[in-house]
């Protein structure tokens, strides 16, 4: 049995498309926010994330903290270096999922896959069902070398999210298009994360070869740190995919209070800017 309730009424698939369909009518892009779970602190981030929403984030990002990441940049990978120091593990990482999404945003984890492996793939996606998350966004799984969660993906109908590069061929985008609910994460750089000065000029690119092969939402992520450049993304993106730069305004503030405080900020900043297509 479930060590966190299940909620009422609950359609995760639904959550996700739904985020995007409310965006579409709105003819604008989504705001995705990331922050790993445990950063500041496991209330901090709790915090953080819900003023996030509040502030105009549509969809969430729960990080699992991880000591090897292959995909974070150095301001995220100190982030996940103080929540792993906090003790965060990935019970804190679901009752993060269950406070965020009883906040009212579609809330997804983005996790690399051995921490899944060695929870219990069917067990990770029972439980964070359970916990009210829509998905899952895995890095370093690719959907052929993934069968267990598509299969529990499927039992418990959560999203699954893999990830598309620029430099993926045809073939492979059309795999992973296949594989893809909720949304396909397209990586605008061929590098880790971290706000850049200006947005990727192979974002476009991709985004068009995407749309060739598939109906699904796009969100883009990697170097947005503004509503300019979140207004840039959104102009031919769905989805405007934002994380060191929110790790950031924690990272830099004096206090948790105030982290929270620049990181709603930064939430209605980056809000404006997907309005603004």
């Amino acid at each position: 049995m479930s060590e966190f309730r299940a909620h009422a009424g609950h359609s995760t698939t639904s959550q996700v498309a739904a985020a995007y369909e409310r965006a579409a009518k709105e003819n604008r892009a989504v705001l995705v926010g990331y922050l790993p779970a445990g950063f500041p602190s496991r209330d901090g981030c709790i915090a953080a994330l819900t003023a996030m929403v509040q502030a105009g984030v549509d969809v969430v990002e729960v990080g699992l903290p991880y000591s090897d990441p292959v995909l974070d940049g150095p301001t995220i990978q100190r982030a996940a270096d103080q929540a792993l120091a906090n003790g965060t593990r990935i019970a804190d990482v679901l009752a993060t999922v269950e406070a965020v999404a009883a906040a009212g945003a579609a809330t997804v984890v983005m996790t690399y896959w051995n921490p899944v492996l060695r929870y219990g793939v069917d067990r990770f996606a029972r439980d964070l069902a359970a916990a009210g998350g829509a998905g899952l966004i895995t890095p370093d799984l690719t959907p052929d070398s993934g069968p267990d969660w598509l299969a529990a993906s499927d039992a418990h109908g959560l999203d699954r999210v893999f990830l598309a590069a620029p430099s993926t061929s045809d073939e492979r985008l059309r795999l992973t298009a296949d594989a893809c609910r909720g949304f396909i994460y397209a990586s605008s750089v061929m590098g880790v994360t971290g706000a850049r000065a200006q947005t990727s000029s192979a974002a476009p690119t991709l985004v068009a070869r995407l749309r060739g092969i598939t109906d699904l939402p796009i969100g883009v992520g990697l170097g947005v740190s503004n509503g300019d450049q979140a207004a840039e993304v959104g102009s031919f993106a769905d989805g405007v995919i934002v994380g060191s730069a929110f790790v950031r305004t924690l990272l830099d503030a004096p206090h948790v209070e105030a982290g929270v405080a620049a990181a709603a900020a930064l939430a209605a900043d980056l809000a404006a800017g997907v309005r603004r297509r």
